[in-house]
């Protein structure tokens, strides 16, 4: 067998894989890494080559850069400043919803864009009354649009500048999409304004209505045991440590957060042992019987230590629920801590979080809940810092995360970073537009500063990298080479020129259009990225013309993946909530992608000349 007939039998074979999705994606690219060195056409260190791309490491810098717009909540109040501004009407909702989606997706991962707009969209829908499968193929398409806008939008788009630098052209700059994304998003809105009531085959699945948290302070009877005391500066708790007052045993008093003014704003303070108090703190206690028979006097404690009550209720804890979060857990019949106390198990040393409330069954303990010892199936009222409730769902021996409130899909860990984080984002956007360092070093120093200024963490900076598509691009990255050594691509280019003898270049533009857009129905638009754009290169060079146009083709064509719910992760995502089926992406994604080939092939030679 020829090494191109080797080469082509591991590509169909990738393809099938594949299209199959058995197996997935990510070790399919493994094995033709591991597979394409067989064949002797390339070495096993080109193989790997992909690993030392720098577009492979900007990829991931973006990944962290869009999770810190995430943490500090910069894009949910996108989503806050859409459904105040829709109102009732579903024309402007859809397109304020496909005009943000489309400009925030040009800077960060478009599936990680369509995850955090699903539940905002899901209620504002429910809100205006409106199904959501009018709404949720607006969106998809809308992300997938965001592709065209900037060279960072889209991993296609920086295959395909990386391929023009890897064959001796300059590459495409920052806003070289632009031009081409902002008429194809105005065709697109018009599209889905025309499109939108058949968008909605059947009502959308209905949601499982959540607690809130001002039910789970009813359901344990907390109403009449939470207080809030504010420190007069005379008082005597003030310049004390906590582990020094050890108000726990000597009042029956659980501190669970302290409300401390700075200069701009009041902020929640988790408590620990070496925490001192100051003035004016306000201390959100948790009152328990101290086991005698004097039970607990909340006025005579606060007259005795020059402290001010506060009002606090359900509401309140919704009001901070920014800051301080609330989860339901149970006692597993496996968990190591039946038998034991709140206080033997040291649960707010362990877990970080405070037990405020207990049921044995259905039953809330209506006693001190930290002297009761454990039982199988007992469920806890846990209260603490997001990222404490967050760890605990990691949990599965001793305890098991049973409920979070519905607050919870609005708490952001880094909220009052948000003006840090779009700072960050402007000055990255900045330096690759100005050409001061290379991309990738531009992102890099965003991640630094993102990290410096406490918008993300390592732990969330790693778990924002979606792994999976940047294994995906280091595997076919070496298709691209081994077809070029083979002869694979300049016979591919030669037989595309064949089918179309004689024919204009804007009608090859339009056959580099439909073939890598038939690709993307089974395989990935990266994947197809890496396939034709040395394929399209290769055409521009046989016909004597520019390589830009052809590139771009490419570049629009694999963002065009709006005719299958497979053609994209951000399809696949809008499937349930949608409650679409296949003939419904190829009903409405077909014409569009139809749409989009005639607008690419009447823009691209006009801005960039063949």
């Amino acid at each position: 067998m020829s090494p191109l007939a080797m080469v082509l039998a591991l590509l169909a074979s990738a393809v099938v894989m594949f299209a199959l999705n058995r197996p997935r994606m990510d070790v399919v690219a493994v094995i033709m890494m591991v597979a394409l060195p067989m064949t002797g056409v390339i070495s096993m260190s080109e193989a790997l080559v992909g690993l030392s791309d720098p577009n492979i490491v900007l990829i991931a810098a973006l990944f962290v850069i869009g999770e810190a717009l995430v943490r500090t909540g910069v894009a949910q109040r996108l989503g806050d400043w859409l459904s105040a501004r829709a109102g009732a009407s579903e024309a402007r909702l859809i397109f304020l919803l496909m005009v943000i989606v489309a400009g925030v997706g040009s800077f960060m991962s478009s599936t990680g864009v369509v995850a955090i707009f699903i539940p905002i969209v899901m209620r504002i829908a429910r809100k205006a009354d409106i199904p959501a499968g009018r709404l949720m193929m607006p969106l998809s398409v809308a992300a997938l649009i965001s592709g065209m806008m900037t060279l960072v939008a889209t991993a296609p788009n920086l295959v395909v500048h990386s391929e023009l630098l890897r064959q001796g052209h300059e590459g495409f700059g920052f806003f070289a999409f632009t031009p081409f994304g902002v008429p194809i998003l105005v065709l697109a809105i018009l599209y889905m304004l025309m499109a939108r009531r058949s968008l909605a085959p059947g009502p959308a699945p209905a949601l499982p209505e959540r607690a809130a948290l001002a039910g789970w302070v009813a359901d344990y009877d907390l109403a009449e045991r939470e207080h809030r005391l504010r420190l007069r500066p005379e008082s005597d708790l003030v310049g004390q440590r906590l582990d020094a007052l050890d108000l726990r045993s000597s009042a029956g008093i659980n501190i669970i957060a302290i409300e401390r003014g700075s200069r701009f704003r009041r902020k929640l303070i988790h408590p620990g042992a070496a925490t001192v108090l100051a003035a004016s703190d306000i201390l959100l206690i948790d009152q328990r019987d101290r086991g005698d028979d004097k039970g607990f006097d909340l006025e005579g404690f606060a007259l005795a230590h020059d402290l001010i009550p506060l009002s606090v209720s359900g509401q309140w804890f919704t009001d901070t629920a920014h800051e301080i979060g609330m989860a339901q857990i149970i006692v597993p019949p496996t968990s190591r801590l039946i038998g034991k106390t709140i206080t033997q198990a040291r649960f707010r040393s362990t877990y970080d979080l405070s037990v405020i409330g207990m049921k044995h069954g259905t039953r809330p303990v209506a006693d001190s809940v930290i002297d009761d010892p454990l039982r199988a199936g007992d469920t806890l009222l846990t209260v603490g810092p997001w990222r404490a409730v967050r760890k605990l769902a990691d949990e599965r021996r001793d305890l098991v995360l049973l409920d979070l409130p519905a607050e919870s899909d609005e708490a952001v860990p880094a909220r009052h970073s948000a003006p840090l984080a779009v700072g960050v984002l402007l000055v990255v956007v900045l330096l690759m537009v100005w050409g001061v360092m290379p991309n990738v070093q531009a992102a890099l120093l965003g991640c630094l500063l993102l990290g410096l200024f406490r918008c993300i963490d390592m732990a969330g900076a790693y778990r924002s990298i979606h792994w999976q598509s940047l294994i995906l691009i280091v595997g076919m990255l070496p298709f691209s080479l081994a077809l070029q050594r083979t002869g694979g691509v300049e016979i591919a280019a030669q037989a595309l020129l064949g089918a179309l003898d004689g024919a204009s270049p804007r009608l090859v533009l339009a056959a580099i259009f439909a073939v890598t857009g038939l690709l993307g129905l089974f395989i990935s638009n990266t994947a197809t990225a890496v396939l034709m754009a040395p394929v399209a290169l290769a055409i521009a060079s046989a016909l004597d013309a520019s390589p830009y146009p052809f590139a771009m083709t490419v570049a629009l064509a694999a963002s065009a993946a709006f005719m299958t719910p497979v053609s994209s992760p951000v399809n696949t995502l809008v499937v349930g909530p949608g409650n679409y089926r296949f003939v419904d992406f190829l009903r409405i994604g077909v014409p569009f992608a139809v749409i989009c080939m005639a607008a690419s092939v009447a823009l691209v030679p006009l801005l960039l000349p063949f």
